[in-house]
């Protein structure tokens, strides 16, 4: 008997690789934490008992901090354009990095969280959807949107809303820079506002670095792009404007490898590479931040060769760079204050609180706490929160 021939069975290709089957059908879900068990259980969570909740709520829009989800939810929303160091891969592609951030608040912070990518890279729609959807969270964590379009997103939602925001690529790197710096500095001997610091990258993460940097007292930070130090006799805009107008007291006007030369600190927030040369240059006892993953700006073996300290984002080495020190603590913290906004002192205050962690275990090669430290979210948390009630912008 002749019969049609069985489908050809082709091996899946992803079978091989453990991270597809960790996001095998995404790492989320929503889970009620009341069960519905009895006509009285459905009654009262849903209609008709819903009811006087919602009405209450009307007459006292505050009642919506206390008998609803969205205080303690935090959106996290993309554009898909600047993920990872993959670069604009669009919306859906972005989905998984955003589910995996959930994942994180989650664990650390014990914090719900929604990934939202959006179908724009117009920087009014993205403002306006998340103006719009503002109501169903107590925080928004901006993720991987390019600059400079990041600046103007961020800020116009911090003027226009009550509840903690923040573009985490900014200022969570900026944070733990900074945790890891001041601990850098202390192995080495040096006081941090004695330090030379040259910034590889004026994108995000170095405008963000920079900006907290010199607010915790560095005054000598110099600032390259892909022409070279950015000076004032260079022709700029935008945010690279205001690096010319703070930065770079010394006057370089040369390449970034120039400007190495006797600089007691490397900060690379940019991708690309430094030959050896370059570090060699430095300053003894100089410090190596190369942050860019997976493939650090810096050799790190090369770059213990002349650096006494050496920090990259990667896992698999010492003194990871690691945003994850930062974004759940800082904004469990603000929603616990019932904070209105992150400010600069929070985010200080934060950066303090990750290298205090490490306490007496200092060393070269463990300036920050690992990433999965517990003591880190709740240490945090802690100094944002009594941070934002000293500076009297909780409700």
């Amino acid at each position: 008997m002749s019969g049609n021939p069985a489908p050809e069975q082709h091996p899946d290709r992803f079978a091989d690789d453990p991270a597809f089957a960790v996001h095998e059908g995404g790492k989320l879900a929503v889970a009620s934490t009341r069960p519905i068990s009895s006509i009285e259980d459905l009654s009262l969570t849903y209609t008709p008992g819903v009811a006087r909740v919602s009405s209450a709520i009307h007459a006292e829009p505050d009642l919506a901090r206390r008998f609803t989800w969205a205080p303690r939810v935090v959106a996290v929303v993309s554009d898909g354009t600047a993920v990872l160091g993959l670069g604009d891969i669009g919306p859906a592609a972005a989905l998984p990095v955003m589910e995996g951030k959930a994942c994180l608040f989650s664990e650390f912070a014990g914090l719900s969280s929604v990934p939202i990518v959006l179908s724009t890279t117009d920087v009014d729609e993205i403002v306006d959807t998340v103006m719009a959807i503002a109501p169903s969270f107590g925080g928004i964590n901006l993720e991987d949107i390019s600059a400079p379009r990041c600046f103007e997103i961020e800020d116009r939602l911090r003027e226009q809303l009550d509840i903690p925001v923040m573009h985490d690529d900014q200022h969570g790197t900026a944070i733990v820079v900074l945790a890891a710096l001041r601990n850098a500095a202390k192995v080495v001997g040096r006081e941090i506002g004695d330090l030379r610091v040259v910034v590889s990258g004026a994108g995000a993460a170095g405008v963000a670095c920079t900006k907290i940097l010199l607010e915790a007292g560095v005054g000598d930070i110099s600032v390259a792009d892909s022409q070279g130090i950015l000076h004032a006799g260079r022709e700029v805009s935008g945010s690279k404007q205001w690096l010319v107008e703070n930065t770079n007291s010394a006057g370089f006007a040369g390449t970034m490898m120039s400007a190495l030369e006797g600089a007691d600190v490397y900060l690379g927030v940019s991708g690309g590479s430094v030959p050896e040369s370059a570090i060699a240059s430095m300053a003894p006892n100089a410090i190596v931040f190369s942050l860019a993953n997976p493939t650090p700006e810096v050799d790190p073996e090369m770059a213990a060769r002349y650096a006494a300290v050496v920090a990259t984002g990667r896992s698999d080495l010492p003194n990871q760079i690691n945003n994850v020190l930062a974004f759940p603590g800082v904004f469990r913290g603000a929603i616990d204050a019932g904070a209105t906004k992150i400010t600069e002192e929070m985010k200080l205050a934060a950066a303090t609180a990750i290298a205090d962690v490490v306490g007496d275990d200092l060393r070269a090669d463990y300036i920050v706490p690992s990433p999965l430290d517990r003591r880190v979210a709740t240490a945090v948390a802690e100094a944002v929160a009594a941070c934002a009630r000293e500076q009297g912008i909780t409700r």
